[in-house]
């Protein structure tokens, strides 16, 4: 396996989602599914064509997953983190900042323990300059 090819989100307004997606993150439509005459589904791609996401009309998962974060997004250096907290503030996103502590920061070829939430292999997730 070389990773996902697409990650497949419910939306409970297909138009709004896309309008988010396309404006915040930039990415594009690639695929329109219609069903009966009626828009049920996206897929949108980064400009690259690496970053592929789906998004299918359905308000009621969609409202099962409220309060989840199904996705975290990964740039490469720190100062693409704050790049894109600034591009937020200025689209006028709400974000929860920039989190410390997860496995994304983990050095290479270092893991994790299971339960050591203090291990010298976990650094912000941010990659440090």
């Amino acid at each position: 396996m070389s990773g996902f090819h697409h990650v497949k989100l419910p939306v409970a307004d297909l138009g709004r989602s896309r309008d988010w997606y396309t404006a915040v993150l930039g990415l594009r439509v690639e695929i329109e599914f219609v069903e009966d005459g009626e828009l049920h589904g996206l897929a949108l791609a980064d400009a690259s064509g690496r970053l592929r996401l789906a998004l299918r009309l359905d308000p009621v998962r969609a409202a099962a997953l409220a309060g989840l974060d199904p996705v975290a997004i990964e740039v490469p250096r720190r100062e693409d983190v704050d790049a894109w907290r600034g591009r937020l503030d200025d689209l006028g996103q709400p974000h929860g900042g920039i989190v410390t502590g997860h496995q994304g920061g983990l050095r290479p070829g270092r893991a994790a323990r299971p339960g050591r939430h203090r291990d010298p292999a976990l650094r912000r997730m941010a990659p440090k300059d």
